[in-house]
């Protein structure tokens, strides 16, 4: 009998640790995700430089053997004079402190050796504009690194809208290059629509591919109503709220004319901010006019002066290749484990967000 009433308690304790042991794991596991969801590297592309390198592919390609000895004979030369040069700047920076006239002349030297570079960022917005934690980062590098009379930045922007709050923070992380003075393009190749178009208007110039959406200056929520249905099978649902406007509209609860025109007025308020919003960055614009919910294709938005010029981005760049150093920014985070093995759920967790936003009634740009 002991040795049953043993036996039991032993497997209870087992049973007991095993529960504590899985429960351990899982708060391990989230905590470590949630400290590798921060972490996280900033990668330095050469745009300019691979250019060059697949430029001068192509046009080997195309040479003779003699020729391309010519080439590379020239392209020694050209490096020896820019060793010459830079090896020059030292030996004045050495002097400079000695004479004006010497320290003068550096600064002319540097001047002349000063590059302009053009720093490219690329935004794919989603419902949750979720790759503003990324593009913070971004803009975190640029900001400490760019010469507002030298430099400058250009965004491939494509964006769709959403979220209200998620979209205003991004068009806030542009903000931060203005106040700085930096100059700032904006490249929109397929689609910048509401939110994504709120970002856009930050720009001092918005470039648009010739069928790219744009405008959409409008604010939508949605809010299924299953009350009437819930009536017909008695059952019952208790909204309780403290606060006259906690809950304006809901899913199950009944919603009053009271409710829906506060729901309404959140809305209108919502959407004069988005005007000002616009209006404060793009004053060319007839607002009032462009402000409707409407979306335009670029050569439309361009007669509306939603944009500036027509071009995709790719000709843009390789325009500012011959110009300036054309430096990619980004920000990649690191996935652990948990994050690599749930990356092929993203999309259907993209669209139930979305489904979920629209039955509670959450404003979206």
């Amino acid at each position: 009998m002991w040795k049953e009433v043993l036996l039991n308690y032993g497997i209870f304790l087992l049973e007991l640790l095993t529960v504590f042991g899985v429960i351990i794991a899982i708060v391990m596991m989230v905590l470590e995700s949630k400290k590798q969801s921060q972490q996280g590297e900033i990668s330095i592309t050469n745009l300019t430089e691979k250019y060059k390198e697949s430029k001068k592919a192509l046009s080997q390609f195309f040479l003779t053997e003699a020729e391309q000895k010519a080439q590379e004979k020239a392209e020694k030369k050209a490096q020896k004079e820019k060793a010459k040069a830079d090896k020059k700047r030292l030996k004045l920076a050495k002097k400079s402190k000695a004479k004006n006239s010497e320290q003068a002349e550096l600064e002319e030297a540097q001047e002349e050796s000063v590059k302009s570079r053009l720093f490219v960022v690329n935004f794919n917005g989603d419902v949750m504009a979720s790759g503003v934690d990324c593009l913070r980062k971004e803009i975190d590098a640029i900001v400490t690194l760019a010469r507002p009379e030298h430099d400058e930045v250009l965004l491939k922007l494509e964006s769709p809208g959403g979220v209200v709050h998620g979209y205003g923070l991004a068009a806030s992380q542009l903000v931060r290059l203005k106040e700085r003075n930096i100059p700032l393009t904006i490249t929109v190749d397929k689609v910048a629509a509401s939110g994504g178009y709120m970002m856009a208007c930050v720009a001092d110039k918005i470039i648009s591919a010739p069928f790219a959406v744009l405008g959409s200056i409008g604010v939508v929520a949605q809010v299924p109503n299953i009350h009437r249905l819930l009536k017909k099978h008695d059952v019952d649902v208790d909204v309780m709220t403290a606060g006259e406007y906690k809950r304006t509209v809901t899913l199950m609860g009944e919603n009053t004319k009271t409710g829906k025109k506060k729901f309404q007025q959140e809305l209108e308020e919502t959407h004069t901010l988005f005007k000002q919003f616009v209006n404060q960055y793009r004053p060319q614009l007839d607002i009032e006019k462009v402000a409707t919910g409407e979306h335009w294709f670029g050569k439309q938005a361009l007669e509306l002066n939603l944009v500036d010029e027509i071009a995709t981005s790719d000709d843009v760049i390789l325009t500012m290749i011959e110009q300036k150093d054309v430096i990619e920014v980004k920000f990649t985070q690191k996935k652990n484990v948990l994050k690599r093995f749930g990356i092929e759920l993203e999309q259907s967790a993209e669209r139930l967000i979305t489904k979920l936003l629209n039955k509670s009634g959450s404003s979206m740009l």
